[in-house]
């Protein structure tokens, strides 16, 4: 057994700081290899870079406050091990970071004294946080370090996905709010760390209670008027294509509506209930994925469905199974996009398919895909391929209508424009068209047999709307002939020069 002959809070001599260091970094070595090999993927912030982070400061307050000999290494132990109990537990892992602290350290020749007093060192860091020393101090501040650096938003976003992997479940704006309550009642202990940390932890403070406020401002359009307008006009179109289309004939949609008309033709149960009780498990899903706004939002909106097919007589419109696939399609895609810009969803099969994908590799797009696959598997083999054909024809229709529907017919189109007369086509479309634009520095030329010629070029960037899109080239063309144009669809768009939506 190896003992310490280190006097505390004296310099030791060579030998003695060689002995100091060797030891720690032995220690060292061995906890990053067991937090490595036992720590949860899912801990993305209590990780072993959190731990190195939390070492590395521990230092930086240490040598700042003149901590050295002893103290010091009972300081860089207690920061070594002081998260290492989340390798069983997050509730009450300072209790198993100090026993593993007892297992491991006599193999390394520390007295039961000196673990004894890294066990209260780390004991120290619960929150809230109670030093009861100089050296307790220290590392209470190393644990927080973060809370004062221009690093906050990227750690406090970690410590955001660690709780929501673990099954915390905490909403963006709960987040925000408690972020912004937490750094306000937080203070250093140390005099190094109040004065290096103490300005910009009030900046990200400042900020945090600008983000909550603005989040407030949001939320008091939960529910307006034109949010509840939304879903009953969506709610009624989309039961005069279930009752006026769909139903009487047999046919079907993709997603929660579908397996609700599955259900509502083989077992003849009133679809009025059905499509609720389908819904419902999702509904309360989505209190846990998305949030409660979006949960009771959606809640009202497939009661009102509900409600709309068990009490309005809708008139049967046709029998012709191309038309029922097509219109019947397009009114059920007006109603679900109605619903979607009020900020709900009237089927529940985008909630499942983000539920699967935090757990899978899929995308939610192939989730979602490969649900409707069994749907209109199920609908072939029951009421014959034709009708399966000619369901997958309505959500096909039904899918591109809810895309205007959101989107708009003036959906965003990012343009890029490379040409030798970019100053000419610059002014003219701030200037002509109304856009703002971004401009890239670059190389233009690089041509087969003219590889060696080539000169600087601005790339010029712009967002457009798709009713826009051949003004644009009209207006390039007469600057350039030869300029180079590429166009790409954008699924959102907000800030700069844009014509602005109301889309929650």
């Amino acid at each position: 057994m190896l003992s310490c002959g280190f006097i505390r809070g004296k310099v030791p001599d060579i030998i003695s700081l060689n002995f100091f260091y060797m030891r720690l970094d032995a220690v060292k070595a061995y906890v990053i290899e067991k937090l490595e090999k036992e720590l949860s993927p899912a801990l993305v912030y209590h990780n072993v870079q959190h731990t190195l982070y939390v070492y590395e400061k521990a230092g930086e307050i240490a040598r700042a406050e003149g901590i050295t000999g002893d103290d010091l290494m009972l300081l860089l132990t207690a920061a070594m091990f002081h998260d290492s109990g989340f390798i069983k537990t997050r509730e009450g892992h300072e209790e198993f970071s100090c026993d593993y602290a007892r297992e491991i350290l006599p193999a390394y020749g520390y007295s039961k004294i000196q673990i004894e007093d890294i066990a209260r060192i780390i004991m120290a860091t619960r929150i809230p946080q109670s030093p009861y020393n100089k050296l307790s101090q220290v590392l209470c501040d190393a644990d927080l370090y973060y809370l004062g650096t221009d690093s906050y938003n990227e750690i406090s976003e970690a410590l955001f996905a660690e709780l929501n992997n673990v099954g915390e479940h905490i909403d963006r704006p709960s987040w925000v709010h408690e972020q912004e309550k937490f750094l306000k009642e937080h203070s250093y202990f140390t005099g190094y760390a109040t004065g290096k940390l103490t300005q910009k932890k009030q900046l990200n403070t400042d900020m945090l209670k600008a983000i909550e406020h603005e989040t407030k401002a949001v939320q008091h359009h939960d529910f307006s008027f034109t949010d509840i307008l939304l879903i009953i006009v969506g709610v009624i179109i989309a039961g005069f294509a279930l009752k006026g289309f769909l139903v009487p004939n047999n046919f079907f949609d993709g997603g929660v509506t579908g397996i609700s008309l599955l259900i509502h033709e083989h077992y003849k149960f009133n679809l009025g209930y059905v499509i609720v009780l389908v819904n419902l498990p999702l509904i309360i899903a989505s209190y846990y994925i998305v949030n409660i706004r979006f949960a009771l939002k959606t809640l009202f909106c497939i009661v009102m469905l509900g409600v709309c097919l068990l009490f309005i007589n809708y008139p049967v419109v046709t029998q012709d199974r191309l038309l029922i696939s097509v219109f019947g399609g397009f009114f059920l895609g007006i109603g679900i996009g109605f619903t979607m810009r009020a900020g709900c969803a009237l089927d529940g099969i985008e909630v499942l398919a983000l539920y699967t994908w935090r757990r899978t590799s899929f995308t939610i797009s192939e989730i979602v895909l490969g649900l409707n696959i069994i749907i209109f598997s199920l609908a072939a083999f029951q009421f014959g391929l034709q009708t399966s054909l000619y369901s997958m024809l309505t959500y096909f229709t039904a899918s591109k209508t809810v895309d205007y529907v959101v989107e708009g017919i003036e959906a965003y189109t990012g343009v890029t424009i490379i040409s030798g007369k970019s100053e000419l086509i610059k002014h003219r479309l701030v200037n002509e068209l109304g856009r703002g634009i971004t401009v890239y520095k670059g190389e233009r030329g690089y041509l087969p047999g003219k590889f060696d010629e080539h000169s600087d070029a601005d790339i010029i960037f712009t967002v457009i709307t798709r009713l826009e899109m051949r003004r644009l080239k009209n207006l390039v063309n007469e600057v350039d002939p030869k300029a180079f144009v590429f166009a790409s669809t954008i699924k959102e768009a907000s800030g700069g020069v844009i014509k602005r939506r109301h889309i929650h």
